[in-house]
């Protein structure tokens, strides 16, 4: 595995090898360097010496195989170089440095006893970018199951789950291959309709990222059964009129198949259909009915209907201007009565075959003062019935009390013994 960059660093042993010679006076020391490499980089091993008196130097792999004998090279491995040979250093590189290579590297030095000291190669293996699994499909009203994955790390890779921000719980799960890990990390979640095409995140953490992340995004696939609404169309619509109808259908997934149909009866001949449009045109009204929208999937089926109806043609009535006489006659005064013009229609000067429609409407102002007239008599005819009422009771009852008196008079004679006749004419005197 080949990374851009490489992250090498070292860690400097504090233990000494010392190997006192009898021969003479002085001691001979050898130090190594641990080493900490990517998976992929290039290490390199040092074996630093001290009071060197050309005594031989061998370095071996952690199979205990000789890789250098004094700057010559014993195993044939060309991923091994000797890059430095001198009295106080010795220094080697390992490139395209795996797993496999991890371990302990001897620096040996051969007097009369053998000394040696370990440079330990530790070999990081970073989290590639996780995956992401759905154990079941999303579907409204339900639970998805979603599965984060990184399946070789090295030591084992940290992941969690982001959504808008938040972090998400999830079931940890590790796995040891040996030298390398995998790691998984489970959620479990409600989902609706809305939460259709919400995003998430599986983030993995390692430390040989520097601080980085590698990121998985996913976006939430929710499926629910169509919903349909069938635009309709504005104003009024009467005969002539052209009808265009445009079903708005949702879904996931988003039904292919649209039908329209006319209830209780068959689609008029001159329907044009078009996807998700209905047009009529030239209606009349033997269109009238309601039509119908249907859409499906494979979770739930849906429909809107819309009720057409169609107008007649209604004519509107308009005065017709007075004429002005060309010619001077002398002027007379005639009683007027307004006219009602019917509508007539007749043929268009530009089209012989079209038939155009005249109007014609009632002079208001003609008829308001005629109402009026005729309110104005009505009110006067009233006023003199009343009094002509009103004076021929009185007359009544003036000659009904004057033939009372006449009557007590009489009456009076009569009980005095007295001649009535006599009694009229006393009070005639």
């Amino acid at each position: 595995m080949a990374f851009a960059t490489v992250w090498n660093y070292c860690v400097p042993l504090t233990i000494i090898t010392v190997a006192c010679l009898v021969r003479t006076a002085r001691c001979q020391a050898v130090q190594a360097e641990n080493v900490t490499v990517l998976e992929g980089g290039t290490a390199q091993i040092s074996c630093r010496l001290q009071n060197y008196d050309g005594s031989i130097v061998v370095i071996q792999n952690p199979r205990r195989q000789t890789l250098f004998f004094n700057g010559t090279r014993a195993l044939k491995d060309d991923r091994f170089q000797m890059v430095l040979f001198t009295p106080r250093l010795v220094r080697i590189t390992l490139t395209n440095v795996s797993v496999s290579d991890e371990g302990g590297y001897f620096c040996q030095l051969y007097t009369d006893a053998t000394h040696h000291q370990v440079a330990t190669l530790s070999v990081l293996v970073p989290p590639e970018t996780p995956t992401v699994e759905v154990k079941q499909e999303a579907v409204e009203g339900g639970e998805v199951e979603l599965t984060c994955m990184s399946p070789r790390s090295k030591p084992a890779a940290t992941l969690r789950w982001i959504r808008n921000g938040r972090e998400i719980p999830g079931v940890v799960s590790q796995q040891d291959n040996g030298k390398t890990f995998s790691v998984s990390s489970t959620i479990r979640i409600p989902v609706e309709r809305k939460d259709n095409g919400a995003a998430l995140s599986c983030e993995a953490f390692h430390a040989a990222l520097s601080g980085q992340k590698r990121i998985r995004h996913y976006r939430l696939d929710v499926y629910f059964a169509p919903t349909v609404r069938i635009v309709p169309p504005s104003g009024i619509l009467r005969e002539g009129d052209s009808l265009s109808l445009t079903c708005s259908v949702t879904g996931n997934p988003l039904p292919r198949n649209i039908q329209w149909s006319k209830i209780n009866d068959t689609l008029p001949e001159r329907a044009e259909i078009s996807g998700p449009t209905f047009q009529i045109s030239r209606l009349s009204q033997s269109h009238n009915g309601t039509y119908l929208c249907q859409a499906q999937n494979n979770y739930g089926r849906a429909a809107d209907h819309y009720t057409l109806l169609v107008y007649d043609n209604v004519s509107v009535t308009t005065t017709v201007p007075p004429t002005t006489p060309t010619t001077t006659q002398p002027i007379t005064s005639h009683p007027t009565t307004p006219t009602l013009l019917t509508p007539s229609f007749a043929p268009d000067s530009k089209d012989p075959g079209a038939v155009v429609e005249t109007h014609s409407a009632v002079p208001y102002a003609v008829i308001g003062g005629v109402l009026a007239l005729l309110v104005f008599t009505v009110i006067c005819v009233l006023i003199v019935t009343i009094w002509c009422s009103v004076r021929q009771k009185g007359s009544y009852l003036t000659h009904e009390a004057s033939g009372l008196d006449e009557h007590g008079e009489v009456q009076e004679a009569f009980l005095n013994g007295n001649d009535a006749s006599q009694g009229k004419k006393e009070y005639l005197l």
